[in-house]
């Protein structure tokens, strides 16, 4: 199988209950020379098309509704002439920043085809009631969103978030993956599944 990663780093804010944060954001575009899927849609669309290259695009899917990871998903639709998909426990943010624009939900054990494979969807809400990863088993690649990072899950400090869900969502559907698994993840570098789940004891006596 010869699937090809793209990521591209845009750079903007996340706002939500009332606080404003810079924030750099990963793009990842996952394909061949033919097609590919874009993953989330964040802060600026003429790098993620450019980086696209041409290529027909299968769907723009957002890990989740922050306004970071969707600011330009109905220009990307646009241009790209691609579908949206967000999974529908995250409408209440979607509406935050996209009020009037219509996407297609994506529900858990979904399979999005691309370049010859699947691209997996695994709910695993926590840091936002509708988070989901994407997985590829051919490559051993997980898209995870602002689900896990390298040294630990995503933040559950504000509103729609709940850390002993994200904790249960990490336990039981991320770390189930084979610990060879490459994370990448939605801000930051990445890591393994291998990597981090020797800490989630750790995580859960530090707590939220």
């Amino acid at each position: 199988m010869s699937v090809r990663i793209d990521r591209v780093v845009t750079s903007g804010t996340f706002s939500l209950d009332g606080g404003t944060w810079d924030v750099d954001n990963n793009v990842w575009i996952v394909g061949d020379d033919s097609e590919v899927v874009v993953i989330d849609a964040a802060h600026t669309a003429a790098p993620i098309i450019e980086a696209v290259g041409g290529r027909h695009v299968r769907g723009i899917v957002c890990t989740h509704g922050h306004n970071d990871h969707v600011t330009v998903a109905p220009e990307l639709s646009t241009a790209l002439d691609a579908p949206l998909y967000l999974h529908a426990a995250d409408d209440v943010l979607w509406r935050q920043t996209h009020p009037a624009v219509v996407y297609t939900p994506i529900e858990d054990g979904q399979e999005i085809a691309v370049a010859g494979t699947d691209l997996r969807v695994l709910h695993t809400p926590g840091h936002s009631p509708g988070s989901c990863c994407l997985y590829l088993p051919e490559a051993g690649e997980l898209f995870s969103g602002d689900t896990l990072f390298s040294g630990g899950p995503g933040a559950t400090g504000r509103s729609y978030s709940d850390f002993p869900t994200i904790i249960g969502s990490i336990r039981d559907r991320l770390f189930a993956l084979p610990p060879s698994t490459t994370v990448r993840t939605g801000h930051g570098d990445g890591t393994t599944i291998g990597t981090e789940s020797p800490h989630l004891e750790e995580w859960i006596a530090r707590g939220n």
